[in-house]
């Protein structure tokens, strides 16, 4: 019983240290320890036999859904980039997007999120999407069919603008760009995209109009394409998920790693009549939406290296049209979201979308955390003052279960120089030193494990507050005081991590010394390699946690003068 409280903070920090080497792993691309996703290497290659067209094949090779420039090709339709005729690229502006579209597919190839600063180019706002020498991000759509001998205009057909304004205008609340496909026997899709004031979801309208002699049964396919790169600057101090992810109302929400679709190796729902896909990142994401319920297939593919453009992964929903008269058109629309992890904007898009917001294994403690930290900035207006406040929240919360960790430590601390008389004395009779200690514990009523136990009741709320701040976009620039202006970058004048050692330097004193010399030593390592993580934490994180020390010190100083053991 002597050792447990030190044999569980040797525990606790033994595991830190393998929770932060597997984080270490799966930002290189190495397996997780513990068999979960890891990130991507850059050029990972696919299993023998994985690469797929985009986004999966069909019942017949002939209506297998394009990819990208050289991944696949319909009959008739021309499988590099080179080989199109010249598209064009139009810019569309709104108070909240800058979005690029190109005519070949009338594709999304690009688009920036205005008012969302980025924090490797502090004078350039986030670039979500995006199709350039280091980056392949897109929303395509196009049409299919299993059809024998009928072409359809996909995402690489080259279509035309139709001419219109490019800029929301002021007082208006909406803007729209269309493109028209030429006639592929008879066969045409229009796409309509309309960019709403101050939203960052896109309306998407396909007309399909067929003018053949013969009915067509189309499928539209809502894909995102998307490299296995994860988003530039990223901490190597903590693992954020990049890559697909899914949801049905039969399965709910799934992340897809980019490894498991090059191996083929994905397990999801094939088919359901309601649900989305998606690409996450840290603290954006993008996602296909439909209205209401109706027949959805879900694909995934590993596209090869092709054409000018880098290896890729695909996630898409294939929706069937119906067959389409002759001489009748038909219309299909749909919502592409793309943006910023906003958890209450999401959940009032489509059910399970604020789940992109990835809290782990403690949604159910995160989710009430995040909507208390959002109750407090609206009292307080500023995000750190906020964080502050819910850390006071919580300690007050768990004040008399403190108070008797704090109270039971101070205990032991009293003791200590009686342990460690009776340890030197009896170090050659560990039976009797046994019993010498479970007798001293008896006379002045301590419970060596009162100190741990109540620590150990609130760990999970800590750890869902720190999940909250760490995947909080709100967190993104927003300022606290003075040189604190990111709360979501690392402090750049480590004053916040070097506080945040040092009060758990304090702590440590507080705390009664381990009587063997080795443990004695580690307790005093351990705030000095958790502040050197800290270091690179961004600073919100690094807030709470020194909130968390200071109000912990003064609990703990407070009941270690009432028991007349400071400075012991």
């Amino acid at each position: 019983m002597t050792d447990m409280r030190r044999t569980l903070l040797w525990v606790v920090f033994t595991m830190s240290l393998v929770l932060l080497w597997d984080a270490w792993q799966k930002h290189t691309g190495q397996p997780s320890m513990f068999g979960g996703a890891s990130r991507p290497a850059a050029t990972a290659g696919a299993a023998p036999g994985a690469v797929a067209t985009a986004p999966g094949a069909l019942p017949a090779p002939a209506a297998a859904v394009p990819g990208p420039a050289g991944a696949a090709a319909l009959p008739g339709v021309p499988a590099t980039a080179a080989a199109l005729p010249q598209s064009e690229q139009v810019v569309v502006t709104t108070d909240a997007l800058k979005a690029t579209f190109d005519s070949q597919g009338g594709t999304l190839v690009r688009l920036e999120l205005l008012g969302y600063r980025d924090h490797n180019r502090k004078d350039s706002n986030v670039v979500l999407l995006d199709q350039s020498a280091k980056r392949l991000y897109v929303a395509q759509t196009g049409l299919v069919t299993s059809q024998a001998g009928v072409q359809l205009p996909n995402h690489q057909t080259t279509m035309t603008v139709v001419p219109g304004d490019r800029n929301l205008a002021a007082g208006a609340n909406e803007i729209s760009v269309r493109f028209e496909s030429p006639a592929i026997d008879g066969r045409k899709l229009a796409k309509t995209y309309t960019l709403r004031r101050g939203q960052f979801t896109v309306g998407v309208k396909h007309e399909f109009t067929n003018e053949s002699a013969a009915p067509v049964t189309p499928q539209l396919y809502l894909q995102l394409a998307r490299d296995g790169t994860p988003p530039e600057g990223e901490s190597a101090f903590y693992f954020t998920f990049t890559g697909p992810a899914m949801y049905t109302e039969a399965s709910k929400f799934k992340k897809i790693d980019f490894k498991d679709i090059a191996k083929g190796n994905v397990t999801m729902d094939k088919t359901a009549d309601n649900g989305w896909v998606g690409m996450v990142q840290h603290y954006f994401a993008s996602a296909w939406l439909l209205q209401g319920t109706q027949p959805r297939e879900f694909r995934t593919a590993y596209i090869p290296a092709a054409g000018g453009l880098p290896e890729h992964y695909t996630i898409a929903m294939v929706v069937p049209l119906g067959e389409v008269a002759p001489g009748a058109t038909q219309v299909h629309e749909s919502t592409l979201f793309a943006g910023p992890q906003e958890e209450n904007k999401l959940a009032a898009l489509a059910p399970g979308l604020e789940l992109v917001k990835d809290y782990g294994w403690l949604t159910i403690l995160s989710k009430p955390l995040f909507w208390l930290l959002t109750q407090l900035h609206g009292f307080l207006g500023n995000w750190g003052w906020a964080i502050v406040a819910l850390v006071v929240v919580l300690k007050a919360a768990f004040y008399w279960l403190n108070a008797s960790a704090y109270r039971s430590m101070g205990k032991m601390k009293a003791i200590t120089p009686k342990i460690t008389e009776m340890r030197e004395r009896l170090k050659d009779k560990p039976q009797q030193m046994q019993q010498e200690m479970m007798k001293i514990y008896r006379e002045e009523k301590v419970n060596p494990l009162g100190g741990c136990l109540p620590i150990l009741v609130q760990m999970p709320f800590f750890i869902a507050l720190y999940w909250v701040l760490l995947s909080s976009v709100e967190m993104r620039n927003a300022p606290w005081i003075g040189w604190i202006t990111d709360l979501s970058d690392k402090d750049p004048w480590f004053i916040l991590p070097v506080l945040m050692t040092l009060s758990s330097l304090l702590q440590v004193w507080l705390n009664p010394t381990p009587p063997d010399p080795m443990q004695a030593k580690l307790m005093w390592f351990m705030p000095l390699a958790f502040g050197f993580m800290f270091f690179f934490f961004p600073a919100g994180l690094v807030l709470y946690w020194l909130t968390n020390n200071l109000l912990s010190i003064a609990q703990q100083w407070f009941i270690n003068k009432q028991l007349g053991v400071l400075g012991k």
